[in-house]
């Protein structure tokens, strides 16, 4: 259920109202837009009295909502949600565009990279140093070792830094990480989630390969429930029937999201094909589409990377590709003002 306040309500009777919902065992998470209040009501709200509630002084209207997510519903929270990392922020009309490779390989990969992609205009440096494989027999990551090479990353850079946790037991080798991302496999790790939800760390959760959007959402709700409100969505496509790519991109996924929910979302358009020479115009598409950023993979030299180079944009055409990404940007932000 949902209360919209009316305008400059009396702080007095919000007071009350919000005490008296509690009362009721209802938690409250009331959002603070430019001209209204709302209260988002999570709990078994079935025994609340709409009508009774409708005829406050300060209610403007109350609606119940069907989806069973609520902290990630729009409806709850109309304002858009703007993460900030460090000196930066994911959302809120900026382009953030994350860069770096599939897999951290050596300190002299690493700081190459990462010179070359913020030179490039990145915002945020990706790598993996837990990998997540198909096979058992591939290359699994440097782990803990990857962990601190991309730290040393950060420190030449300054680039905040996002990267992939496989389970619980790891999250105290990820406390000076940056963002801490969810991976497609581990969407709904639904004891992760709770987990990540009770720190505040900004958590970036990539759509299961065969997830539906409301699914993707309620990984986001377990995040939240546990009291951690800095969520970003990730498309990084999904499982079709089609084999020429690697995963099929949902573009429709942009604009869908951004209606039902409030969060940040970023593309992965590497992941999604496959093919370095389709990063470009499906990175193209999903900022026309509305997305807040793309995940893009660079590598100094993919012929020869442990892990995704055919999908990896070497570190020329990365530059050549982010000056569009950014120039698109800009034009699409003109054009909205």
């Amino acid at each position: 259920m949902i209360v919209i306040l009316k305008q400059n309500p009396n702080a007095s009777q919000v007071s009350h109202l919000k005490t008296w919902l509690e009362s009721k065992n209802v938690k409250i998470h009331e959002s603070v837009g430019d001209s209204h209040i709302i209260l988002g009501l999570v709990g078994d709200t079935s025994k609340l009295d709409i009508d009774l509630i409708s005829a406050l002084d300060i209610v403007e209207d109350v609606k119940r909502v069907q989806e069973p997510y609520k902290n990630a519903n729009r409806k709850f929270h109309s304002e858009d949600t703007v993460i900030k990392v460090k000196d930066m922020q994911i959302g809120g009309g900026t382009l953030t565009v994350m860069a770096g490779p599939c897999s951290v390989e050596s300190e002299e990969q690493m700081i190459t990279v990462a010179k070359a992609v913020k030179e490039a205009g990145a915002t945020i440096l990706r790598g993996g140093a837990f990998k997540p494989r198909t096979s058992p027999y591939s290359f699994q990551g440097l782990g803990a070792e990857g962990l601190e090479l991309l730290k040393l990353a950060r420190l030449e850079t300054g680039l905040p830094i996002v990267t992939e946790i496989m389970e619980i037991s790891q999250l105290p080798l990820f406390e000076d990480v940056d963002i801490i991302q969810v991976g497609t496999r581990n969407m709904q790790n639904f004891n992760l989630l709770r987990e990540l939800g009770r720190q505040s760390k900004p958590v970036m959760i990539k759509r299961g390969m065969s997830a539906t959007y409301e699914e993707w959402l309620m990984s986001a709700e377990y995040v939240m429930a546990s009291g951690n409100e800095n969520v970003i969505l990730c498309e990084r496509g999904i499982r079709t029937f089609e084999s020429y790519t690697r995963n099929t991109l949902d573009i429709a996924a942009v604009p869908v999201l951004k209606k039902l929910s409030h969060f940040p979302i970023i593309i992965d358009p590497s992941h999604a094909t496959g093919k370095s020479s389709l990063v470009e115009p499906l990175a193209m598409a999903g900022i026309a589409a509305g997305a807040d950023g793309v995940m893009i993979e660079v590598h100094n030299d993919p012929e020869h990377a442990w892990c995704d180079g055919p999908q990896s944009l070497n570190l020329e055409n990365f530059k050549t590709i982010n000056k569009k990404l950014i120039s698109l940007h800009k034009f699409l932000k003109s054009e909205e003002e």
